[in-house]
């Protein structure tokens, strides 16, 4: 799993040039998630409109302490991606409206299957929050499902090591988790 960069400066909310900058740094990317969700181009493109609409109302609530920008964004735009999901479904003659071509492409996704990429968001931000060697023991051994000893050969430590750091990772990262309110 590739983690994503992360930027110096995080854009607020609270003025119009930070919700700008969000959208720069975050628009493409909630785009293709809502794209994914939807199979509508049309409909992924109010769905991100949304998205920043219900931020901007609610961006007081935000606490970069708890959750990354991009996180929170992200839980907004699966809230949104669900109602446009549940308001289609609804409203079946509104598929009829999509662009055939792009339903075609769409594949098939459900609310479980974005239950677990907003999941895979919050683990990546909770990783991004621990130490560089329990980070990359667990990255090597638990995403990347390696082998302890390949993995403490690499790092040119010995296994024992490794395993205490993917321990002593985990109940960081649980800690991490618990600090975000996130529950897996």
């Amino acid at each position: 799993m590739a983690l994503t960069r992360r930027t110096s400066r995080t854009p607020s909310l609270s003025r119009e040039e930070g919700v700008r900058e969000a959208y720069a740094a975050h628009g493409g990317e909630l785009y293709r998630f809502a794209l994914r969700g939807l199979g509508d181009a049309g409909l992924a493109q109010d769905a991100v409109q949304e998205t920043f609409l219900r931020a901007w109302r609610a961006r007081e609530r935000y606490d970069p302490q708890v959750a990354a920008l991009r996180t929170w964004l992200f839980g907004i735009a699966r809230n949104v991606v669900i109602d446009l999901h549940r308001a289609r479904g609804a409203r079946p003659w509104l598929r009829s409206l999509a662009d055939p071509a792009t339903l075609a492409q769409a594949p098939a996704t459900s609310p479980d299957a974005w239950e677990g990429l907003v999941h895979r968001w919050l683990v990546e931000e909770g990783l991004r929050r621990l130490g560089e060697d329990h980070r990359r023991a667990l990255e090597e051994t638990y995403l990347a499902d390696r082998p302890y000893d390949e993995v403490a050969a690499e790092l040119g430590i010995p296994v024992s090591t490794l395993r205490s750091r993917v321990f002593y990772g985990l109940k960081a990262l649980r800690v991490v988790m618990e600090e975000m309110e996130v529950s897996l």
